[in-house]
């Protein structure tokens, strides 16, 4: 149940960053709007995450996740360019979550 609670965290906070950008520093008022409540529910699911994931490792998960998606909505939705070597490093942020999950005994709850 904590790796939905840290799932659905890892979505609010990409729904809130993405209305982040579209409220226009706080000058559009539904994504202002929805940007706020995005991060309070991210923010709350991720605090009932960590009673059960310790938190370097959910804290990895959870930023590492929102970067990776972040970025692919930023070039998919905002038409950000992401070079060669952004596609590398946003690889080698998977390739790490995938190892901390994978091989990781802290990770196990």
């Amino acid at each position: 149940m904590a790796y939905l609670y840290l799932s659905l965290a890892i979505l609010a906070e990409v729904i809130a960053t993405s209305s982040l950008k579209a409220s226009n520093g706080f000058t559009v008022l539904i994504p202002s709007i929805i940007t706020v409540v995005g991060y309070t529910i991210a923010f709350f699911l991720l605090s009932i995450t960590l009673k059960t994931i310790p938190v370097g490792i959910a804290y990895a998960i959870w930023s590492g996740a929102g970067i990776i998606i972040i970025s692919i909505v930023g070039w998919i939705v905002f038409k950000q360019h992401l070079d060669l070597p952004a596609f590398i490093g946003l690889g080698l942020m998977i390739a790490g979550i995938i190892v901390m999950n994978v091989f990781s005994k802290s990770t196990h709850i």
